[in-house]
């Protein structure tokens, strides 16, 4: 297949083209008749077919609702949209983000090579340069006993504080990692501004070994800052109000160096990132690679960019038949498009990726959650997912059920890994050892959303177990035992979970929901959805502030709709005026 696609008509939706016809038409005939009983049955080589190999990770998608045709036309699909020109239009740093005419370069970040790449007229490849070796000296600094607090005590915590993207994918890598952490650090993660956050999470600790990281770009971020206003406070309580207190434990990774010092926190620790750093795509940014370095050491946040730089290189150059972040992307297409099937659970069997789901949350829902294409026309079909997920074997106890007999579709995809972080035995002879246990449902989990149970079987298992069947029993317990299968899942299999192999899934999930977005025609790197919310907050705030200034003030309640001057009514009168 040709690495170079054909300039498509931008004036026209995707869902004008004939590629796109030909797909509703195949899906229609044949993929929503699919069986994949059927399937597997006559066809030995499918899974050989349906599935890619990269060198780090496998991802077999033969249990989806697709055949070989159902993978030609999605192709097709792809080279129709332009989907080549547009991914190296945005490796190569054009302003691919048109609404805040930024470019899109969170894969630089993690191109260890350096090679220069000039965004409006300066070097970005250098700026990360000067940032990593910033983070790399200071990690050593604070490991080595270097740096120390106000008090002269090693710092041993780390608390970073921030919100959104500038959490949820550092925490995801922190847990990932755990394993590999440096003796005797913790990393805590503070994000809700609801104040029980703030106090479980700094619950125990000493603040004499307690570093915070202020994570912000602006540095007014309502949510960290209360919370970094409450941890100065916490901080001077304990250890006095001297300048030295904020400066030697609390940094910033933030691009306001005005406001930073105004805070109280050194301009030398702040870590810079740019605005070609979306936030959900910042997590190997210093967004993530500082408190990462803290807690793990730098070395391995280093092996977290180079697995992620390895899923880029693959996802830049490999062919779209064997791409695997792209072809996961054009199966969710299908399955959102053309099945209908506009959910997708994400099921990690590995407890260490227990906030993977989350993190793919923000980065599916807040990318492509849009209406509007890239020319400000109405999309006129569906874009987004619904992305939710619990690691395995927790979910099988939780949602489990409507995965596999309820009758809203949902498409699954399990992650394994068959070499554990933590090698835990076993009690007796008679049994597996705990990650043989979790494998195993691994492998029976997608096979028995494919393939089910028909009332043939469950008849049969009762006659093995000598249990005839009563006419009772067929009647009202027969149907419940049915398991109608031809639900669709993909399966992603790594060796080990490791710092390289973390960042590698990072970035396929970026990846993945780049696609998407490519194909649709919409931008998928800002987020304006997420700002009205916020308006309207600083409205209600301010009615708090003239409240707490005068009770009587008739600003307070003045315009609001009739269910939100009852709430704000009962927060004010029942605990404020007390």
């Amino acid at each position: 297949m040709s690495l170079m696609a054909p300039k498509s008509n931008t004036s026209k939706p995707i869902n004008s083209t004939f590629a796109w016809k030909k797909l509703q038409l195949h899906a229609f005939t044949a993929g929503k008749r699919m069986n994949l009983r059927n399937e597997f049955s006559r066809d030995t080589l499918r899974t050989r077919d349906l599935s890619i190999s990269g060198r780090y990770m496998h991802f077999d998608y033969s249990r989806q609702l697709v055949n070989r045709k159902t993978v030609k036309l999605l192709l097709e699909l792809a080279e129709r949209s332009g989907l080549r020109n547009k991914i190296n239009d945005m490796r190569q740093g054009k302003k691919m983000n048109i609404t805040e005419n930024r470019a899109v370069l969170h894969t630089k970040l993690r191109d260890l090579s350096f090679d220069p790449l000039k965004i409006d007229g300066e070097d970005v490849a250098a700026k990360v340069k000067v940032v990593l070796n910033k983070i790399r000296i200071f990690s050593d600094e604070i490991a080595s006993g270097k740096r120390v607090g106000v008090t002269g005590k090693k710092v041993k915590n780390i608390v970073a504080i921030g919100i959104g993207g500038s959490y949820l994918g550092p925490e995801y890598l922190a847990e990932a990692c755990r394993a590999y952490a440096k003796d005797g650090m913790t990393l805590k993660f503070v994000a809700n501004v609801d104040g029980t956050d703030f106090v479980q999470k700094t619950g125990g600790l000493n603040p004499e070994e307690t570093l915070f990281v202020i994570i912000s770009k602006t540095f007014t971020t309502a949510e960290t800052i209360k919370n970094a206003n409450t941890a100065k406070k916490w901080m001077t309580d304990k250890l006095g109000n001297s300048p030295d207190v904020i400066s030697k434990h609390f940094i910033a990774v933030s691009t306001a160096k005005e406001l930073v010092k105004k805070f109280g926190i050194d301009p030398g620790n702040m870590f810079e990132f740019w605005d070609w750093v979306g936030g959900r795509f910042s997590a190997t940014s210093a967004v993530g690679g500082v408190p990462l370095s803290l807690f793990l050491g730098y070395d391995k946040f280093e092996e977290i960019l180079k697995g992620a730089n390895w899923m880029d290189l693959h996802f830049f150059y490999s062919p779209f038949d064997r791409n695997i972040p792209v072809m996961a992307g054009l199966l969710d297409i299908y399955n959102i498009n053309f099945l209908g099937i506009k959910v997708r659970a994400l099921l990690p069997y590995s407890q260490a990726l227990g906030r993977l789901p989350a993190h793919t949350q923000q980065v599916e829902m807040e990318s492509n959650g849009k209406s509007i294409d890239v020319h400000g026309r109405n999309v006129p079909y569906s874009t987004g997912e619904v992305v939710f997920g619990e690691p395995g074997t927790n979910g099988q106890h939780s949602f489990y059920q409507l995965l596999h007999q309820g009758n809203l579709p949902v498409s699954c995809d399990f992650i394994g890994i068959t070499d554990p972080q933590y090698k835990v035995g076993v009690t007796s002879e008679k049994e597996v050892d705990h990650h043989k246990e979790l494998y195993t449902n691994f492998i029976a989990q997608p096979d028995a959303l494919a393939f089910g149970k028909t009332a043939a079987e469950v008849i049969d298992e009762m006659i093995a177990a000598s249990k005839p069947a009563s006419d009772a029993f067929m009647k009202t317990v027969l149907p419940h035992k049915i398991f109608e299968g031809n639900r669709p899942s993909s399966s992603i299999l790594l060796k080990e979970l490791t710092p390289f192999t973390a960042g590698a899934l990072l970035a396929f999930t970026e990846h993945r929901a780049a696609v998407k977005g490519f194909i649709w025609g919409i931008n998928s790197f800002d987020q304006f959805g997420v700002e009205l919310g916020k308006v309207l907050g600083t409205d209600i705030r301010n009615r708090i502030l003239l409240y707490i200034k005068d009770p009587n003030d008739a600003k307070v309640f003045a315009d609001l709709n009739p269910s939100s001057a009852w709430m704000l009514t009962v927060l004010l009168k029942e605990d404020l005026h007390k």
